[in-house]
């Protein structure tokens, strides 16, 4: 097996402090020369610094080797596989963290319904910065989630000049969904796939969701949903307001930028780690 060099543990920087994430499709990843190495399918080859990536996201026709998986774990660097474009989220590979005392702060907390109860409170409080969230339960903060959610839709429709019709698509026949139903999923895969690699990096466990109990991500919805006024839905509107027939490549460059510009990856794990803690 090509042999790849752990850098010393003091030179692997926190998630916070990472680039965004790398989007790969149509190459392989291997290790030569004692580095990670991505060969394109248009034969495009260069060396890729997985110990400073937030995550690393395969799409459509990639093939990797258990070599470069290897450095990417020890490097504590997820590995995402999702769909064209991060239209879809399929699998992730979990990173080596150095112990499971954030999983098991999350799963106590998870477990018994006032704490969990605690933390959906905190987490909407991040929503609703103008409401007592403690005289409410969480099934009617979960109601003005939705409205608040329906109202931003139609606060950024009319800002940016795009009709916005509702929240109407069907996974089954994509076409058939409007331009900025399509620009809103793509950017949402998108961010779900950026925070799912900031979730599982740090040691949490991407299950065990507080105000989203269903499913395999649903700590990955809880997180996101936060961060989408200020990244998803912008970068949606805008991007189909410039052009109409704007593709998934479009949103995507322009979430990049709200990212960036937001400093997400810097927040998200501070976010994280007030959240998810003990009383």
């Amino acid at each position: 097996m090509p042999i790849f060099e752990k850098p010393p543990l003091e030179t692997i920087p926190p998630v916070r402090e990472r680039w965004t994430p790398l989007y790969l499709e149509h190459g392989r990843i291997e290790v030569d020369d004692s580095s990670v190495k991505w060969i394109g399918a248009d034969r495009t080859v260069m060396r890729i610094p997985v110990a400073t990536l937030s995550a690393l996201m395969l799409g459509p026709g990639t093939t990797v080797t258990h070599a470069a998986m290897k450095a990417c774990a020890v490097c504590d660097t997820p590995v995402c596989w999702i769909g064209a474009d991060g239209m879809h989220f399929f699998a992730t590979g979990a990173a080596t963290s150095h112990d499971n005392e954030r999983a098991r702060i999350q799963a106590e907390l998870a477990s018994i319904s006032r704490t969990r109860d605690a933390v959906a409170r905190k987490m909407f409080a991040m929503r609703f910065t103008d409401v007592d969230v403690s005289k409410y339960s969480v099934k009617e903060l979960r109601g003005f989630e939705g409205r608040r959610v329906k109202r931003l839709y139609h606060e950024m429709g009319l800002k940016y000049g795009v009709s916005w019709k509702g929240r109407n698509y069907d996974t089954s026949n994509w076409d058939l969904a409007d331009g900025i139903n399509r620009a809103v999923s793509a950017a949402n895969a998108a961010l779900y796939a950026l925070t799912t690699a900031v979730v599982t990096s740090m040691g949490y466990l991407p299950q065990l969701g507080f105000i989203h109990t269903a499913g395999m991500l649903s700590f990955v919805y809880d997180i996101a949903d936060i961060y989408k006024p200020i990244t998803t839905l912008p970068a949606a509107f805008e991007t189909l307001s410039i052009n109409a027939n704007a593709n998934e490549d479009d949103v995507i460059a322009r979430l990049k930028f709200y990212v960036e510009r937001e400093k997400i990856l810097f927040q998200m794990p501070i976010d994280i780690e007030k959240l998810v803690s003990k009383p």
